[in-house]
């Protein structure tokens, strides 16, 4: 409605040499008069309101745009600093030129996605340049999210290969599809494919090591303001969502323009 009596005030103003305030107050003093001028001119208004609210919206998306891409450039010159552990498994090359961290949930629909259009191509794309660490961000909405999370870190204790190939089977629509139906069963029967030790994952599942490593990944996630799934960090620029291949290789292309990245 506010937009209408501001299109109409408009079009009164323009047909006529009556002052704003004068409209204003005519208005007030009978409302009947927008509804008149809008059943008088329906077309020209129906038209105005739609240039108007496309105006709008292009308005808006440049300005988040712009917004966006401020942003961008302050994480560049001021990037975030994600712990890289001592004991940290590192799939691709450990010191790599690129660094992308992802915080992920195994149940998570657009994380098998972004492991398959982005993870993995990265790997490819820039191998011998890039490592890759994966972080645990289990969302409340997920059952089996947590759990899987302590899996991975249970497995990764006996050898980082195991946990690499447990991501790998869950990170798949079969595996995607097993979660949900058989839950925590599923996860040892791909703990076993994977060949671990059984009696050491069911005691290492819950330590205190593995719960509060699981915790501390959320924690730096929530530091940087991650709250969805998956959520990246590449050489400290966060993309927060399932991005496809094209953002990250233009973040890669920007560090490099701004002399924050050299690669071979």
């Amino acid at each position: 409605m506010k937009k209408s009596i501001g299109i109409v005030m408009s079009l009164l103003l323009l047909a006529s040499c009556v002052g704003k305030d004068q409209i204003k107050q005519a208005l007030k003093d009978d409302p009947t008069i927008l509804a008149e001028a809008i059943k008088a001119n329906p077309a020209e208004v129906m038209e105005a309101l739609q240039t108007a609210a496309q105006n709008a919206k292009a308005e808006m998306a440049k300005k988040r745009e712009e917004e966006e891409n401020k942003k961008l450039h302050g994480f560049v010159e001021n990037p975030l600093k994600p712990e890289i552990r001592e004991d940290e498994s590192i799939r691709g090359t450990k010191g790599g030129a690129i660094t992308l961290v992802e915080y992920s949930d195994f149940q998570c629909p657009y994380c098998t996605r972004g492991f398959e259009n982005v993870v993995k191509p990265m790997l490819e794309k820039y191998e011998g340049q890039v490592q890759f660490i994966y972080k645990h961000l289990p969302l409340s909405f997920h059952s089996e999210a947590r759990i899987a999370a302590e899996y991975y870190e249970a497995l990764r204790l006996q050898d980082p290969k195991m946990a690499f190939e447990f991501h790998d089977m869950l990170f798949t629509q079969e595996g995607q599809q097993k979660l949900r139906q058989y839950k925590e069963k599923y996860l040892k029967q791909a703990a076993k494919k994977v060949g671990a030790n059984m009696t050491k994952l069911a005691k290492d599942v819950k330590s205190e090591y593995v719960v509060n490593r699981v915790k501390a990944d959320e924690a730096e996630a929530r530091k940087f303001e991650i709250q969805g799934t998956p959520g990246f960090v590449i050489n400290g620029v966060p993309v927060k969502g399932a991005y496809p291949m094209s953002h990250f290789e233009m973040i890669i292309d920007l560090l490099k323009e701004k002399g924050k990245l050299k690669l071979n």
